[in-house]
């Protein structure tokens, strides 16, 4: 079946079944690889995207079920203008072995557009979802505090 999605800010039509969950349609069908594989449960994270700026763990979406417009880790920067949450994770030098960091990302910048000034503890419960095998969540946190600052400056 011929489904159109918007992705990004750019529409792409893909001809698969319904059932196919979004990980797979944004990976293998469309090119974006940012977005990582990591249990196909929603119980790490790694495949964290926003469809119409919520967070969703694309694993567990079927591309039938997607009701909106789907923003990837690709979506929020690039690297010659990165979004305030991506400059923060280069400058706190966040990723370790970097497999987790765009879910991570993604379920920051969702945090910061709900509260843009989380107390260590709402940034916990937020980022609760998304495991890291490198524990870098001493990093994660003061990563988020500073660019809710830079957001809150600009």
């Amino acid at each position: 079946m011929s489904t159109t999605l918007r992705i990004n800010g750019k529409p792409h039509q893909v001809d698969l079944p319904d059932d196919v969950p979004l990980l797979w349609v944004l990976r293998d069908e469309v090119g974006l690889t940012g977005t990582k594989f990591g249990c196909g449960v929603a119980a790490c994270g790694a495949c964290t995207v926003h469809i119409d700026g919520e967070a969703v763990r694309s694993c567990q979406v079927a591309l039938s079920d997607v009701w909106g417009e789907v923003t990837t880790v690709e979506g929020l920067g690039t690297p010659d203008a990165m979004a305030a949450i991506q400059q923060a994770w280069v400058e706190h030098q966040v990723a370790q072995c970097g497999y987790c960091q765009s879910g991570q990302i993604m379920q920051a910048a969702s945090l910061l557009a709900e509260n843009p000034a989380p107390s260590d503890a709402e940034i916990n419960e937020a980022m609760q979802g998304n495991l890291c095998r490198c524990g870098t969540y001493p990093r994660i946190r003061a990563a988020i505090h500073a660019a809710a600052q830079k957001m809150q400056e600009a």
